[in-house]
């Protein structure tokens, strides 16, 4: 069975296609994985409504916080989200 791709005018077999959906879900299922420890291993946010009341002192280290591992792992986290969307609308699309 040939599948023709619209988007590149190319033809594609049936096993080419199941391969490439199964590469795309394994580096999915990698990518979740990721996303569940990135996540997991922020640190929570609790310069809020308290920080306010006490007054939070400037430092050197929240001055410098884009330097730092968190901003690493947040910046990794956010880049990690989108290969996520873009991935599970490939998989979900008609043409996979």
């Amino acid at each position: 069975m040939i599948i023709y791709s619209s988007v590149f005018c190319t033809k594609y077999t049936f096993t080419e296609v199941f391969d490439m959906k199964i590469a795309l879900t394994i580096v999915f299922i990698l990518i979740c994985i990721a996303l569940s420890v990135l996540v997991l291993s922020q640190e929570g946010k609790d310069n809020g409504f308290t920080a306010s009341l006490t007054g939070s002192v400037d430092t050197y280290w929240s001055k410098n916080k884009k330097h730092s591992k968190e901003a690493v792992i947040k910046r990794v986290t956010a880049i990690l989200g989108v290969l996520f969307m873009v991935i599970a609308i490939i998989l979900g699309s008609k043409w996979m």
